[in-house]
Formats: structure tokens, C-alpha cells, sequence
């Protein structure tokens, strides 16, 4: 186990547990229980997915035979090699890793509130997917294709943006 209460690790403790909002836990733990049909796993929800078995089914729910092979071992590294091939189902889904978490988040409970994100970053997935079985946050945004006339386009390369700021004033005197 990592020290806890000294330093710096125990200011960033601080603000991930400040990040956590149980309300946003209950409809992930809900949306899961929709998704995959059984009831959530007893326990806090971190102990409850620590073994990476529920998120597998769940991710097999929504993309049948996302992963193959489920460990069912009690051994640390079957679980967190659960946890990996979640995660790689999800990239394979269309989740960005900035979407979702990092196996230690979970199985040491480091950082609960990204992965309560990364179910819900699941959840838009799935509902953009056409998943209409369990719906969880909004609607996934889709950017607006603009197609633009060649004369917009000329027209604006002749004015110049406020980012580039201004040379009013300037001089070759400085």
C-alpha cells in the first residue's frame, strides 16, 4: 500500500475525494444493473468492480463477444487483467482514453471519481450506438460538418482573427 496522509499525495487524495459525487455513483451503479441484468455486486462501489468481472459482462451486454475470456480468479492480477480487457473493450467501442480511467483507479481505489466518468463516457457511447435498453447521462454531441463556398473561404482569409492580436501602434522604432 501506498503512504496516505503526508504531502502531496495527501492534496491530491484530497481533491479527487472531492471530485466524488455519490449521485452521479448511484446512476452508474444503476445503469450497470440495467445493462447487465443481475443486481450490483455487494459492497462499496469500488469493492463491488474491483474483480473487473461485472464491467466485463456489462461491456459483453453491449457489444456481444467484446471479451472472450472472463477470469473468474481471486488472484490480483486475474482481476486487474479483467480490468485491462474492459478497458480495451471500450477502446475498441469508440471510448478515448481520456474518456476512461486507468486499471489502478479501480482496483486500488485511487481514483473513483474518473471511474464513475468512464461508465458514464460508457453510457453516452452506447446510447450514440443505439443502446436504448438502459440510457445513462445526455445524448453524446456530434460535431456540425460545415461546408463552406469558395468564396466565404476567400473572403475569410482576408481578415484577421483577435487571436493574433493587433500591430496597431506598432512601429519599426519599437
Amino acid at each position: 500500500d501506498r503512504p496516505k496522509g503526508y504531502g502531496m499525495t495527501a492534496e491530491i487524495q484530497e481533491r479527487l475525494d472531492a471530485k466524488y459525487d455519490p449521485a452521479l455513483e448511484a446512476q452508474a451503479r444503476e445503469w450497470l444493473e440495467l445493462v447487465v441484468e443481475e443486481p450490483f455486486p455487494e459492497g462499496s462501489f469500488q469493492e463491488a468492480l474491483q474483480d473487473g468481472i461485472y464491467l466485463c459482462k456489462a461491456m459483453n451486454k453491449l457489444e456481444p463477444g467484446a471479451i472472450r475470456k472472463i477470469n473468474e480468479s481471486k488472484m490480483a492480477f486475474k482481476k486487474m487483467e479483467n480490468i485491462g480487457f474492459f478497458l480495451d473493450a471500450c477502446y475498441a467501442y469508440g471510448l478515448t482514453k481520456v474518456d476512461m480511467f486507468q486499471t489502478v483507479d479501480l482496483y486500488d481505489g485511487t481514483n473513483i471519481p474518473q471511474v464513475i466518468n468512464g461508465i458514464h463516457a460508457l453510457g453516452r457511447k452506447a446510447q450514440a450506438k443505439g443502446f436504448t435498453q438502459a440510457v445513462l447521462g445526455p445524448k453524446e454531441a456530434h460535431g456540425e460538418k460545415k461546408d463552406w463556398t469558395d468564396e466565404q473561404l476567400k473572403a475569410g482569409q482576408n481578415i484577421i482573427g483577435l487571436q493574433m492580436g493587433s500591430n496597431k501602434g506598432a512601429s519599426a522604432a519599437g
